[in-house]
């Protein structure tokens, strides 16, 4: 069955703007889980720009839900992620001129350094995932560092399908799909977990749910951006509904 991963850095950004206590992410991961996500997802920026530290160990103590936490690989991001425990870290690039994260890891330039992280936080037993662009040769690269889940960057996907004027059967939308299909048989192939995320929506997200073996989609500006029009647990609701939909589409013959 296929799961879904919510991110909610985007309520500490409402937060952050007056650096208020409110809206309170702990709150939002429980509004989550109650309309139905699988995980809750977060990303600690080096600039702390949206989630800070305490919500961190806050998700950890207060909530019943997997955590996945995402970060730098940098030591003392993999150092906070040791002490607090998520069921899983991933490994994300990071830029403080970036709006969000723009592009894959790039494991092939860093293996040596990545090995490293990975095998810190698998001593402490925690699940590594890798976010990379649907590339093999990234794929390949992530088993050699030991880790044991790919998150495919759907970003060129998402970006093709609103050019094309949402036409999900537009010979620039196919050829994405058939790149993150491709990189996600040989995670498979390598027995790793195929998970993929970034820019989908309630509009583009079917195509990917369908895919084969695709465990976990990450979603967040589009659930959160929905959700001040319905409630967080509504625009939950209806984003696994849909990704149920489109998982079973694709196991009809």
């Amino acid at each position: 069955m296929i799961e879904l991963g919510v991110n909610i850095d985007h309520v500490a950004t409402l937060r952050q703007a007056r650096r208020t206590w409110e809206p309170d992410p702990v709150w939002a991961a429980v509004e989550a889980h109650l309309g139905g996500a699988d995980g809750i997802t977060v990303h600690l920026r080096e600039d702390r720009r949206h989630i800070q530290d305490a919500d961190v160990r806050k998700l950890r103590d207060l909530t019943q839900i997997k955590l996945n936490l995402e970060m730098a690989a940098t030591d003392e991001m993999v150092g906070i992620a040791c002490e607090i425990k998520p069921e899983m870290a991933m490994f994300v690039p990071e830029g403080r001129h970036e709006v969000t994260t723009e592009g894959g890891l790039d494991i092939v330039a860093q293996e040596a350094q990545l090995k490293d992280a990975v095998a810190r936080l698998a001593d402490r037993g925690i699940i590594v995932s890798v976010f990379i662009d649907a590339d093999v040769a990234q794929v390949e690269a992530a088993a050699r560092i030991g880790a044991k889940v790919c998150e495919i960057h759907t970003g060129p996907y998402a970006h093709a399908f609103h050019a094309a004027g949402r036409d999900a059967e537009s010979p620039a939308v196919l050829a994405e799909i058939a790149r993150i299909a491709e990189a996600g048989a040989a995670v498979r192939s390598l027995d790793m977990r195929f998970n993929a995320g970034h820019a989908l929506n309630y509009y583009n997200v079917q195509p990917i749910a369908r895919l084969t073996g695709i465990r976990e989609l990450h979603i967040g500006h589009s659930i959160i951006s929905r959700s001040v029009f319905t409630g967080l647990r509504e625009a939950v609701r209806e984003m696994k509904r849909l990704m149920r939909e489109g998982a079973e589409r694709g196991l009809r013959p």
